[in-house]
């Protein structure tokens, strides 16, 4: 079996972060291993507190998956300091680990910056050019390349800036700021447009951290980047068809679907 491991923060509902990582990877047919970046407190209302991990600690957790159970993948999700940047960077250079799938948690839908300055600056130098892909939102990828996006074109122009600049691959989730559901993937060699349904459903918790759990665990199975994207966006649009209703706020997704299909 393919395995998958995650960095990323806890989340106590379950919908997003290490939680939703787990399913999602489970859900796409590989075996899910962790490392906690952090502790939040949060319900599908908002986050109460948050409690980090030490780098010394984060480093012996991904130490012990890499000596033991090599992963085929690494989906890289919340690291809201530069010390745990640091360390994630070094520990996947010092095993050569392949696949890296980065979700740059950095900035809300809503516009609201969710990391320092110097948290940005140790993401863009530390941890992108050793992505094979980073899967930024709207505003995430105005803080990357420096411009503002407000058309499909300024999409394509950003994923070509941003992959000129760092070296990785970019897809950038266009969401209901631009375009619905499209997302626009800017490998080294061209760019490729994934049309998304437009479904009606407020449910969005964790949808960042599943789509990039599933290219993760495409990836790790062998597929290559674009048909990886193009798998994950459909496994999304499944969650979010099945129409889940949990919390009082925008609730998680059903990640696992497939298991209650008749």
């Amino acid at each position: 079996m393919e395995t998958v491991l995650t960095i990323a923060g806890s989340d106590s509902i379950g919908g997003a972060g290490i939680q939703a990582d787990i399913k999602t990877i489970t859900c796409n047919g590989c075996y899910a291993m962790s490392a906690i970046s952090a502790m939040t407190a949060q319900n599908t209302l908002g986050v109460k507190s948050i409690m980090e991990s030490t780098p010394e600690f984060l480093a012996d957790q991904i130490d012990a998956v890499f000596t033991d159970i090599v992963p085929d993948s690494v989906k890289i999700g919340m690291t809201s300091s530069t010390a745990l940047i640091k360390v994630i960077g070094e520990k996947l250079k010092e095993y050569s680990a392949k696949n890296i799938v980065l979700d740059p948690v950095m900035v809300s839908t809503s516009g609201t910056k969710l990391i320092s300055e110097e948290a940005v600056f140790a993401l863009k130098t530390m941890l992108f050019p050793l992505a094979t892909v980073i899967t930024p939102n709207i505003p995430e990828a105005e803080v990357i390349c420096g411009f503002e996006i407000k058309t499909k074109e300024d999409m394509e122009r950003a994923g070509r800036c941003i992959q000129s600049q760092y070296g990785c691959s970019v897809l950038i989730k266009g969401g209901h700021s631009i375009n619905d559901a499209n997302d626009f993937l800017r490998t080294s060699k061209d760019g490729v447009w994934f049309s998304g349904k437009r479904i009606s459903n407020p449910n969005t918790h964790g949808t960042g951290c599943t789509l990039s759990s599933a290219i993760a665990s495409n990836l790790a199975k062998g597929k290559k980047l674009e048909e990886a994207v193009r798998l994950s966006k459909d496994y999304i649009s499944s969650c979010l068809e099945a129409m889940l209703d949990l919390g009082k706020g925008s609730g998680p997704l059903m990640h696992n679907y497939k298991l209650l299909e008749k």
